[in-house]
């Protein structure tokens, strides 16, 4: 798509947006129930698309894509007249007669950008927000799931005209020609390298941004932990998608009395998941493509390889990957890995767990396996990330009821649910002053009783 075609779908989208068609409710609610139906309709083409761009089976396409995404547009249906309607605030003494209230607004035409491990979930839930909140939106998912972005743009250009939503193809030659626009908002899904890029256009025209990162998340395991529970669920939220989600377990620290019984655990739950030969797994991802693929080996170290390591190029497939005696220095280190390896750190007490994860970036998510409640509360009162669990992985993204965002450098901003609608509006502050009558203390000439009045009411 030329950078014409792009400044005239813009041109077309300021048009529709200034008709104040997308104002009414109704009109937003029978939007979302397009899409819905055309998710529905299409739910086989988006799974053999992510089967063939990322290796995910039917099961795993519905969990963390379709599913989740049907789940965020029911609510918002469920809930979106409440959304729209103004709240009543308290009116200070001093601006007797009025009432005062919050109005949410449309920021008006909006840019999407985003990412390709979960291509249908972080295209489409922002896009149910951007539309539940009134806007129309252009929406430029990545060209490294191309079989998905095929099936997503069909869907999405049955459901509406791209003068209310429209799909961009292409690479970064037209994620630069989206940037030189003057869009309304812009929320984008993707690596801190391009967040920064888009960060730094949206300050041309002071732009309103939301940036969903990522970054090395920790999994702190301490010593009263469930081990062979917390095995479980951390190889489930590691080896999902293959290690590519921005908030997968990117490494685990752990007390060093309990490492030699958690990694027994976890290589027995590698097995059980993924059987003993995980390349052979039908139901067992692969990696997005070549370049990643190369990216990923180049983190292992074969002399800290405890388990795993194969990898077959042909099917950019690498088996589920456990290194140990890791320290700071390692490769698989100095960057987020998003792949399938689990470097394994120690600590010989939590204050020293705690002063490691806040020397670093703060996480876009934290995960603390413990039945200490006192430790619990001290992970949470110390570290600074943008949201995880306790004695799980990932599954807090998978709730409307709660933000999902980051903090520093995993991202600014969050979405999903009620935060979701609020993140793509802007609210008004309306004061609605009675006429029937008019306090006569705010207006000169001053006096010393009209100045102890006011001392009355402002205290």
């Amino acid at each position: 798509m030329t950078e014409q075609e792009i400044k005239d779908i813009l041109q077309q989208q300021n048009h529709f947006f200034s008709s104040g068609k997308t104002i009414q409710a109704e009109f937003r609610l029978k939007q979302l129930e397009s899409l819905k139906e055309a998710m529905i309709r299409h739910e086989a083409d988006l799974a053999a698309a992510l089967k063939a761009d990322l290796g995910k089976s039917r099961m795993e396409s519905y969990m963390c894509e379709t599913g989740l995404t049907l789940s965020e547009l029911t609510w918002m249906q469920k809930h979106l007249r409440s959304l729209m309607r103004s709240k009543r605030v308290s009116t200070p003494a001093a601006q007797f007669a009025a009432k005062s209230f919050r109005s949410p607004s449309p920021y008006g035409t909006v840019l999407i950008m985003s990412p390709w491990n979960y291509p249908v979930l972080l295209t489409l839930d922002p896009l149910i927000d951007a539309i539940a909140a009134g806007n129309t939106a252009v929406v430029k998912p990545s060209a490294y799931a191309p079989c998905t972005f095929d099936v997503m743009k069909t869907m999405i250009e049955e459901c509406f005209p791209a003068h209310y939503v429209a799909v961009v193809d292409g690479g970064r030659a037209e994620n630069q020609a989206l940037l030189q626009q003057r869009f309304d908002m812009i929320f984008f899904t993707g690596g801190k390298t391009v967040g920064r890029e888009v960060l730094r256009h949206a300050a041309e025209y002071l732009t309103p941004v939301t940036l969903e990162l990522g970054g090395k998340s920790p999994c702190i395991v301490d010593s009263t932990a469930k081990i062979r529970l917390a095995a479980k669920r951390i190889v489930f939220g590691k080896y999902l998608n293959c290690g590519q989600t921005c908030v997968a377990p990117d490494y685990i620290l752990c007390d060093k009395r309990i490492r030699d019984e958690l990694i027994t655990a976890i290589l027995a739950e590698i097995e059980k998941q993924f059987g003993k030969e995980p390349l052979k797994n039908p139901n067992y991802g692969k990696i997005i493509n070549e370049k990643h693929f190369e990216r990923i080996l180049g983190l292992i170290n074969g002399e800290k390889l405890v388990y795993g390591g194969q990898s077959e190029p042909e099917s950019l497939r690498i088996a589920p990957t456990v290194l140990n005696n890791i320290t700071w220095d390692d490769a698989v280190m100095g960057e987020e890995i998003f792949g399938p390896l689990l470097p394994i750190l120690t600590f010989d007490t939590l204050n020293e767990a705690l002063d490691t994860v806040e020397s670093h970036p703060h996480p876009l998510a934290l995960y603390f396996f413990s039945e200490d409640k006192a430790a619990q509360k001290k992970v949470l009162d110390t570290c600074r990330f943008g949201g995880g669990c306790i004695n799980d992985t990932i599954i807090h993204l998978a709730t409307s009821d709660m933000p999902f965002g980051g903090v520093g450098e995993s991202g600014m901003g969050s979405y999903h649910g009620r935060v979701g609608f609020e993140t793509f509006s802007h609210y008004r502050s309306i004061v609605d002053k009675k006429t029937w009558m008019d306090l006569p203390i705010r207006y000169q000439k001053y006096t010393r009783l009209k100045e102890k009045m006011m001392r009355m009411f402002l205290k």
